[in-house]
């Protein structure tokens, strides 16, 4: 062998070695990051809980930095959880008519149950499940939080697979997929960016009641977690304002961090999914997606990963002319009438337990009073929503039709949905005691100040979903004032709007309980309503009126649903969809 070929070799070998790029080095910095703020944040999570009684909660700037990772620690989990509930929950609602029929309901019902109404119940639950550790508090704080995340994703999940435009479908039809890859493969991508919109709503929404999820208080059971919300509910009691500013400025760090580490990332690589036939003007772009793309490291362990994902479609049924024997009408009927007659029976069991348990301790005016407080609160959840509605879907609209504008006011509205309504608390109650306002009144745009947000990012998921070929159309046959709103603009996004608004309002029943009782120091205002009631309740450890609250607030939102938003959703579905 001569000498030159030697070296030819050599030279080739050199080539083909996987040395570390800068792009293999960034993203290993990047895991590396991330490996030690979850070893970091998640310390002390299995020590004695009689260590938090010990080391008491300090307003001292300094600790924020690791009570703001115990708090994203905490959101991150609950966000894990929320869209596994999504997938699973949401799908099972799509795809099953006589499920949709108990699960949609229950969903309604879900969202509007108050955070505290869960705490209440499950705290004791969780703390037996690691008796005298701080484990089982973090698991009741990682549920709280769960429960202001899970319904709204899954309410959009669920619309966007009801949703999916006939063309897509007629396509995994001629190409003969299996259920299972249909669903990952023509399903879950057409859902993606609105679910990455709704996931951004969703954190911020455990934003709003962390300070519920880590100062726990239900009867006489008090647990103080570390964290943002429980600093922000201390700072609240010692009427500290320099300490909610700290506050605000830590939650403003972390919002913007896990926005370019988290969902930036998301809603650059969901736009790929977008449906439409040619591409958009302005793509997003996210450094972090562009580091993961460009390393080879990163490229080697997703490729490994795919191919056993892609193995995985394989399972299942194959595509293929059913043999099943055609099902005469009158046999078809049979099924649905015994599991309707079955779900009746067990709502009957379920209501009359619950009639029990509430009348054992409480009398019919009681009841009377819980209901005239229900249609006080549900009276304040229509108007603001209606005035939301005014305000944010023209905003919206415009918002998501400009991707360069949608970058610039994701983070802004991500901080703004963040906002825990207690934090206006001191300007609310000190406003409404030195101009002698009325609390039954002033204290209601609380309830909307961080569910109107919903409204606001589902409309921008539904104009950014506009096809373009549908806004040049418009263009060509110059569409536009308000021919353009009516004739595009609005049926473009009203289905997003639809789940936008069912979220918006079981939010502000939700909120309800923390936006109807203000307090500042010693100071403490209350607005007559249901919200209200259930606080009152909550404090006290009364079960049988934590129940009749809960019980009546989940009948008004059924019944509001069942009245207005179905027909909505339904009208959405047949009429609206793209395709």
């Amino acid at each position: 062998m001569s000498p030159a070929a030697t070296d030819d070799d050599s030279t080739s070998a050199e080539k083909r070695r996987p040395l570390p790029s800068r792009w293999d080095l960034l993203a290993a910095l990047l895991a590396l990051g991330i490996v030690v703020f979850l070893a970091e944040a998640s310390r002390g999570i299995t020590q004695p809980l009689a260590n938090l009684a010990s080391s008491k909660l300090s307003l001292d700037p300094a600790n924020l930095p690791g009570y703001a990772a115990r708090t994203t620690l905490r959101m991150l989990a609950a966000m894990a959880l929320s869209l596994l509930f999504t997938v699973t929950y949401a799908t099972w609602a799509a795809k099953s008519r006589r499920a949709a029929t108990v699960l949609l309901p229950l969903l309604d019902i879900l969202q509007s149950v108050p955070i505290l109404g869960f705490l209440s119940v499950t705290v004791v639950f969780f703390m037996s499940l690691a008796p005298g550790r701080v484990l089982g508090a973090e698991c009741a704080a990682v549920f709280a939080i769960f429960t202001s995340q899970a319904w709204n994703m899954a309410f959009s999940f669920y619309q966007s697979l009801r949703t999916v435009p006939v063309e897509l479908t007629e396509a995994s039809r001629c190409f003969r997929l299996a259920p299972w890859m249909h669903f990952w493969r023509v399903e879950v991508p057409f859902a993606m960016p609105a679910l990455v919109w709704n996931m951004m709503m969703s954190m911020s929404g455990g934003w709003f009641f962390v300070v519920a999820a880590e100062a726990i208080s239900v009867g006489n059971t008090t647990i103080t977690l570390p964290g943002i919300g429980s600093y922000i509910a201390l700072s609240i009691g010692q009427r500290d304002l320099a300490a909610i500013g700290w506050a605000i400025g830590a939650m403003l760090i972390v919002i913007l961090v896990y926005d370019q580490l988290l969902f930036r990332p998301l809603v650059a690589w969901a736009d790929r999914f977008r449906f439409e036939q040619q591409a958009a003007d302005v793509v997003p772009h996210s450094w972090v997606l562009t580091v993961l793309r460009q390393s080879g490291l990163v490229a080697r362990l997703s490729a490994s990963m795919a191919a056993v994902w892609r193995r995985s479609y394989r399972v299942g049924p194959r595509p293929g002319a059913s043999t099943r024997r055609p099902v005469p009408d009158g046999e078809a009927r049979w099924p649905d009438r015994i599991w309707g007659a079955t779900v009746v029976i067990l709502a009957a069991l379920v209501l009359w337990l619950v009639t029990r348990f509430v009348l054992q301790g409480l009398t019919g005016s009681e009841v009377a009073r819980a209901l005239g407080l229900g249609t006080a609160t549900m009276a304040r959840v229509l108007v603001l929503i209606a005035l939301a509605s005014l305000i944010w879907v023209p905003v919206g609209v415009w918002v998501g039709m400009r991707p360069r504008m949608a970058r610039i006011v994701q983070p802004i509205a991500q901080f703004l949905a963040a906002f825990p309504a207690n934090l206006f608390f001191p300007v609310a109650v000190s406003a409404i005691v030195a101009f002698g306002l009325n609390p039954d009144v002033w204290l209601s745009p609380l309830m909307i100040l961080g569910t109107q947000w919903y409204i606001l990012f589902n409309v921008i998921a539904g104009a950014s979903a506009l096809p373009s070929e549908l806004r040049d159309i418009g263009t060509n046959l110059h569409v536009g004032g308000w021919l353009w709103w009516r004739r595009i603009a609005l049926p473009g996004v009203f289905p997003f709007y639809v789940t936008g608004a069912i979220t918006a309002s079981g939010g502000s029943w939700n909120a309800s309980i923390v936006a109807e009782v203000a307090t500042w120091g010693d100071r403490r205002l209350e607005a007559h309503g249901l919200g209200a009631y259930i606080a009152r309740a909550t404090e006290a450890g009364d079960y049988h009126r934590i129940v009749l609250g809960i019980g009546v607030m989940s009948l008004f939102v059924v019944v509001i649903n069942r009245a207005l938003w179905r027909p909505l959703y339904w009208r959405a579905e047949r009429k609206f969809r793209l395709g």
